[in-house]
C-alpha cells in the first residue's frame, strides 16, 4: 500500500484511460507493475516539478516510471497527440498550478 498524493487520480478515473495504455503494449510477457501507480508517479512529477530521481519510494522505481513516460509521450506524427496527452485530457487532469507571477502578467495583458 502506498501513500496518496494530491496529484493522484482515482482508480475509477484511471479505468477510463487504462485501455489507451493497454493497446500500446507489445504482448511479450506479463506485466509486473501496476500501471495506475506508474501513471500517478508521472502525474506527481508533472505536478511537483521534481526530478525523476526524487520520486518518493512508495512509487515504482524512477527508471521504470521514466521509461513509461518516454514511451507514452512519443507522438506518432506531428498531427496526432501522444498517449500521455490523450490520457491527461481524457481524465481531466489540469496540470500544475500557474505561478502567481505568470497569472499577474496575464491580468496586465487584458
Amino acid at each position: 500500500m502506498r501513500n496518496s498524493y494530491p496529484s493522484d487520480i482515482s482508480r475509477e478515473q484511471f479505468e477510463s484511460i487504462q485501455a489507451l495504455f493497454e493497446q500500446a503494449r507489445k504482448k511479450t510477457k506479463p506485466r509486473v507493475v501496476d500501471l495506475y501507480n506508474v501513471f500517478c508517479a508521472i502525474l506527481y512529477v508533472l505536478k511537483s516539478g521534481c526530478q525523476w530521481r526524487m520520486l518518493p519510494r512508495d512509487f515504482p522505481k524512477w527508471q521504470l516510471v521514466y521509461k513509461y513516460f518516454r514511451h507514452w509521450s512519443q507522438r506518432p506524427s506531428d498531427d496526432e497527440r501522444s498517449l500521455l496527452e490523450q490520457a491527461l485530457k481524457k481524465c481531466g487532469w489540469r496540470g500544475p498550478y500557474q505561478p502567481w507571477s505568470e497569472r499577474e502578467d496575464n491580468l496586465r495583458d487584458r
